[in-house]
This record gives structure tokens, sequence and C-alpha cells, in this order.
């Protein structure tokens, strides 16, 4: 890569080569035209050179623009990578509790499981035995139905032979 100065020094020599091939300067290095020939000359030369330390300082803006634009850059990584590391530290401790929270549940499943399994054979059993306590209600209903015909019957007859014997014991007397 070539320095600013030596790319200048490249291009005053291909200037003199452009003036030499031209016929403005002879090749022994003497002047072969007048004083206003040579004013053109150094005033061409002079608007190189200050083309060149146009150029230059252009190069020097962006250079300086890109190292500004580099420094951010790199602020930015940083902040970035701060960002980062907050971010995994969030993560872990929730991932822990997360995982706390599941086996607890896990845990807690197993127990709803066989407490409902128990649940269902109680409930089934109650089923049983409230169908056997009404059919056991049904039939003791009917069974007092037929003790009160039974005990009904049973007034009406003895009535029914008291009013005899008292017709019986009437007629003695």
């Amino acid at each position: 890569m070539t320095t600013p100065k030596q790319m200048e020094q490249q291009q005053q020599q291909q200037q003199i080569v452009k003036m030499k091939n031209s016929g403005m300067i002879s090749y022994n290095g003497s002047p072969m035209i007048d004083d206003r020939d040579e004013e053109m000359t150094r005033s061409a030369l002079s608007a190189f050179r200050a083309k060149e330390e146009e150029i230059e300082r252009k190069r020097k803006e962006v250079s300086d623009k890109v190292h500004a634009q580099l420094g951010r850059v790199e602020e930015e990584t940083k902040r970035l990578a701060e960002i980062r590391e907050k971010l995994e530290t969030f993560v872990d401790p929730a991932g822990k509790e997360v995982t706390i929270v599941r086996k607890k549940i896990d845990l807690v499943n197993r127990e709803l499981k066989g407490m409902g399994q128990n649940c269902q054979r109680k409930e089934k059993e109650y089923k049983e035995t409230l169908d056997a306590f009404n059919a056991k209600s049904k039939e003791k209903a009917q069974l007092v139905t037929k003790l009160m015909e039974l005990v009904s019957e049973s007034e009406k007859l003895r009535m029914k032979k008291l009013e005899e014997l008292s017709k019986h014991i009437e007629a003695l007397h």
C-alpha cells in the first residue's frame, strides 16, 4: 500500500513525463518554453497540489468517520454483550423454578389419580349401598302396609267376635 506522499511523487513524475512528451521540457531538463508557459506549468502544478491536498483532506475525513463509526459499533457490541448476559442470568432462575413447579405438579397429579380412583370406588360403593337402602326401605314400607292391613283385619275380627259375645251374653240374660 502506498502512502499519500508516495502517491503525490508518482503523480508529479507522471506530470513531468507528460510535459516532456508534449515538448514543454527538453530531455536534458532545460526549459524550452517562455515565461508564460512556465507560469502555466506552475499554475497546473499548484492546481495539481491543491487537488492532492483536497483528496488527502477528504481521505482523512472519511478515515475519521470510519473510526468514529467503528467506535460506535464497538460500544453497541459491548451493550449487546451486556444484554445477552442479563438475559442468560434472567432465564436461569426462571428455568429452575419452572422445573421445581413441574415436579410438584407431577407429584400432585399422582396423588390426585389415587384419590380419584378411591373416590370412584367409594361413589360406586355409596350407590350400591343407597340402592340396597332404598330396596330395604321399600320392602319395609310394604311390610308395614301389610302389618297395618293384618292389624286392621285382626281388629275387625276381634270386634266382630266381641259383638257376637256381647250378643250372646245379652241373649243369656
